[in-house]
């Protein structure tokens, strides 16, 4: 069972931190031209990959997980962001998996990292 100590939106916030800070590492290694660094990060960092990933990872997510994203999703949208709002609901879902994990389970977090570094869609 998924216990929260935080609101939706402050797992939120640390999430799309970290998913950041792990897609910044990961492309690091990948090349030195920082024109290219910045188009890879901006590819992964931003709400349509992301609720892709999200789709990708929802089979094995737990049904806590499941319920914790659906949750996340119905959380309100900026008024800048409503022109992507489907998008965008999925894409703070994922951060709220990835603040919760990086928060109370790095070992699952670690897992998820794994299992996206191993998916050509993440390449």
């Amino acid at each position: 069972m998924i216990k929260e100590e935080l609101a939706l939106r402050n797992y939120a916030h640390i999430g799309d931190s970290v998913w950041e800070l792990f897609v910044r590492n990961y492309v690091i290694y990948k090349t030195s031209n920082s024109k290219l660094l910045h188009k890879m990060t901006t590819e992964r960092v931003n709400a349509i990959f992301q609720k892709d990933l999200l789709l990708l990872l929802t089979p094995n997510l737990s049904d806590d997980e499941k319920e914790l994203a659906r949750r996340a999703r119905n959380l309100p949208i900026p008024i800048g962001r409503r022109n992507i709002q489907s998008d965008y609901r999925q894409a703070t879902a994922f951060e709220v998996l990835i603040g919760y994990w990086y928060l109370h389970d790095f070992q699952r977090l670690e897992n998820i990292y794994n299992q996206i570094k191993s998916t050509e869609f993440f390449k």
